[in-house]
């Protein structure tokens, strides 16, 4: 009767590469989820955006311009206009839809009762944008050509005996000037003398 024996030494050897096959399901099955839940993350929300039509050019509202001169003549747009018509004027003008401006244009000269009878008469028929308008021109006018310049001021006299001498004589010498007293106890100073003689140095 026989019996086999194992043999140790003809057992297989343990496999050293590792076996990609599981890797590569699991890698599959994870880009098949990712392409599947991509489109899923990029949501899009509404938004009402307001719709602003482009604004109007503002247009400016028409002037009037009321000249007044130094008699106290009322000119509407250069052409003469008597105070009596005045009033019904700015009647008209305020029952525009857009009322316009009223520009003042008063000389320097104007008396202020007119201009304020002017303003009142505005604001009760329903004029209440009021300007004035000046001119800068005319606020300082040149000379006009050939008028006489003012004269350079004369120069000031010397004061003294010069201004009393008449007019082509030289002035007389005025008196000498004293000479004070030396204080007691002080020398007066002596003069160098050249010396005499042979002796003395050319």
């Amino acid at each position: 009767m026989a019996f086999g024996g194992l043999d140790h030494q003809e057992a297989a050897a343990p496999m050293a590469d590792i076996n990609m096959t599981p890797l590569i399901d699991v890698m599959l099955v994870l880009l098949v989820i990712f392409i599947i839940t991509a489109p899923l993350l990029t949501h899009a929300i509404r938004l009402d955006l307001p719709k602003v039509a482009s604004a109007s050019a503002r247009e400016l509202p028409d002037t009037i311009t009321l000249s007044i001169d130094a008699d106290g003549h009322l000119f509407w747009d250069a052409t003469p206009l008597s105070q009596d018509a005045l009033a019904a004027r700015f009647r008209a003008a305020a029952a525009q839809p857009q009322p316009p401006e009223l520009h003042l244009r008063a000389a320097a000269s104007a008396r202020y009762e007119v201009i304020a009878r002017v303003m009142g008469a505005a604001q009760a028929a329903g004029l209440s944008r009021i300007g004035f308008v000046t001119d800068p021109d005319a606020a300082v006018a040149p000379p006009a050509r050939g008028a006489a310049t003012p004269a350079a001021p004369a120069a000031p006299q010397r004061a003294g005996r010069a201004a009393a001498e008449p007019p082509g004589e030289a002035p007389s010498p005025g008196p000498r000037p004293r000479r004070l007293p030396r204080p007691t106890g002080v020398a007066a100073p002596r003069r160098a003398r050249w010396p005499e003689g042979p002796e003395r140095a050319v």
